[in-house]
């Protein structure tokens, strides 16, 4: 629900104008309920982007991706008369507990935006909408413009999940995430691993017959040095350098006089486009199977978690090409880098639709206790997706 003294900026959000419709988004609260007991969920917000998709004329649905969880799939134009471009961005934000700033205050103060999702990513979404409400306007183009708006980006992406596997699909993609205005057409995946290991419980006092699994997990972590130094030394990838890996938790143990008979590593190994699950876990396993060279007690393995794959757009395709040409009609210096996090693109890349990241707002700023965005940034980003989808439509790629 929006605030009671938010009729000025819904009346010029139902004309298009960018930076109040970032404002009402903002106003509409859209926590994911998974990440914060109590938040809203995407409800409310999908069906107030959806209103206004239609007042524009658009053909625009509300879709249940999961029980509770909603899209929003809009469509512009004749898909049978030219090129398809997808505008897609997502309508969940994270939780509110320890922000500085009203999280749903939307107001516009020293040029900025400010509340949870400003950056993460309303403003991306408003570029978007603002864009698909002028393209509207004109006269008809070939092609057509499908607006995709999704659900649950910030824990399980069941949203895009949904989106892909209904068949959903187009000639080129645009995932407005906050890039700084950068066109960003490759991001790194990553992949989950638990690494078991199991002792024998003993009293502390009994050495002869414990064996320690948190011994064995943190010489495991001591040898893994090699894979690092490894990757570090491989070829890098041109906008993305090279890949990596981390620790993330690890857990074990009963008490502090007890030798722990179970000790849980998760590492989270960040890959680079090309490289493949099994290459992974053939890292990993190759480690341990040396450590159990050296430990003959050693009774471990690693399991297979959560795994997004890395993709990438080559710089020369239309897609990157039309952001660039988009770009310098419109005044902002092009510029191409890679997008380190794992992003929702790696679904429409994976289901064959070519996607980059390109959206207002600095990524140091999502998720921040004090989230803003440039006010600037979301009109601007809005007139280079108006320039590049009305190009690209007309281009009969």
């Amino acid at each position: 629900m929006v605030s009671q003294d938010s009729t000025s900026y819904l009346d010029a959000a139902r004309a298009g104008d960018p930076l109040a419709i970032a404002q009402a988004l903002v106003a509409t609260p859209s926590v994911n309920p998974v990440l914060e007991d109590g938040g809203a969920g995407e409800r409310a917000i999908a069906d107030l982007t959806a209103g206004w998709l239609r007042e524009w004329g658009l053909e625009a649905e509300t879709v249940e991706a999961a029980p509770g969880r909603w899209n929003v799939l809009a469509q512009l134009g004749d898909p049978s008369g030219g090129p398809t471009v997808l505008l897609n961005g997502h309508l969940d934000t994270v939780g509110v507990a320890g922000m500085t700033v009203p999280p749903f205050g939307a107001e516009v103060k020293d040029g900025r935006l400010w509340g949870r999702g400003s950056c993460d990513m309303k403003g991306g979404v408003a570029s978007l909408l603002a864009a698909a409400a002028r393209l509207a306007k004109d006269d008809a183009l070939p092609g057509s413009l499908i607006v995709a708006l999704t659900s649950d980006e910030e824990h399980a992406s069941l949203g895009m999940d949904a989106l892909v596997g209904s068949g959903v699909r187009a000639d080129a993609a645009v995932v407005c995430e906050p890039t700084s205005l950068a066109i960003m057409p490759a991001h790194k995946g990553f992949i989950w691993v638990d690494a078991l290991f199991r002792g024998r419980a003993a009293h502390g006092s009994r050495p002869e017959v414990g064996i320690d699994a948190i011994e064995h997990a943190g010489r495991y972590l001591a040898k893994l040095e090699s894979l690092g130094a490894d990757l570090n030394a491989a070829e890098p990838h041109p906008l993305l350098g090279h890949g990596s890996f981390h620790a993330g938790t690890i857990s074990g143990g009963a008490a502090p006089s007890v030798y722990p008979s179970d000790c849980k590593l998760v590492l989270e190994r960040r890959t680079l486009p090309g490289e493949t699950s099994e290459r992974v876990m053939q890292e990993f396993q190759t480690v341990l199977d040396g450590l159990a060279g050296e430990i003959p007690a050693l009774d471990a393995e690693l399991v297979q978690g959560l795994t997004r794959p890395a993709t990438e757009v080559t710089e020369d395709s239309p897609l990157v090409q039309g952001l660039i040409s988009a770009c310098s009609v419109q005044g902002v210096e092009p510029t191409v880098e890679g997008m380190t996090a794992w992003v929702d693109a790696a679904f429409l890349n994976e289901a064959g639709t070519p996607a980059v990241c390109f959206g207002p707002g600095s990524i140091g700023q999502a998720h921040s206790d004090d989230e803003w965005i440039e006010a600037s940034e979301i009109s601007t980003c809005a007139d280079v997706l108006y320039q590049f989808t009305r190009d690209f439509m007309s281009s009969g790629r």
